[in-house]
């Protein structure tokens, strides 16, 4: 495994993220799209990385608040922590005031906590399949839990 302090990020295309992903990512193909992406290398050698997008769910989706979409690595230590972090904090230098994201229910989320995430729901999860929009589902269908991390305080005056 490599030493921490051997990792650094830095922002990468759509394309080489969803490459990555594609190659790497257990259980969900890349995202439709992005609002940027952040690959963690060690050397010259990418080891993982991160897809931030607006929000999946309708509800979250109020323009202070971001959602890590996509996020995987080759098993580096400290990796999907350094990603999480570095994803916050880019988000807030963009003005957000709030990021999310969901894991699977089976996932322990050591590395949103170690990165200052908290756990703030659980989602039944299911199938976005409906009669009227038919779907193959190839995607893990169970419980999902969602973390969040307040990156600002969210105005009282919104003007979006």
């Amino acid at each position: 495994m490599a030493d921490y302090k051997n990792l650094y990020v830095k922002p990468i295309s759509f394309k080489v993220a969803c490459d990555y992903i594609k190659q790497t990512h257990r259980h969900h193909k890349p995202p439709q799209g992005h609002k940027f992406s952040i690959g963690l290398f060690e050397d010259n050698n990418m080891v993982g990385c991160a897809v931030v997008g607006r929000p999946v769910a309708r509800g979250l989706d109020n323009g202070w608040t971001a959602e890590v979409t996509r996020l995987c690595t080759n098993g580096v230590k400290n990796g999907c922590s350094m990603l999480y972090a570095a994803c916050a904090n880019a988000s807030k230098g963009m003005g957000y005031r709030r990021i999310v994201t969901y894991i699977l229910d089976s996932e322990s989320g050591t590395s949103l906590k170690a990165s200052g995430w908290i756990m703030t729901a659980t989602s039944p999860g299911g199938s976005w399949s409906v009669p009227s929009r038919p779907r193959d589902d190839k995607h893990p269908l169970g419980e999902k839990q969602r973390w969040e991390r307040q990156i600002g305080a969210i105005p009282k005056v919104d003007y979006l």
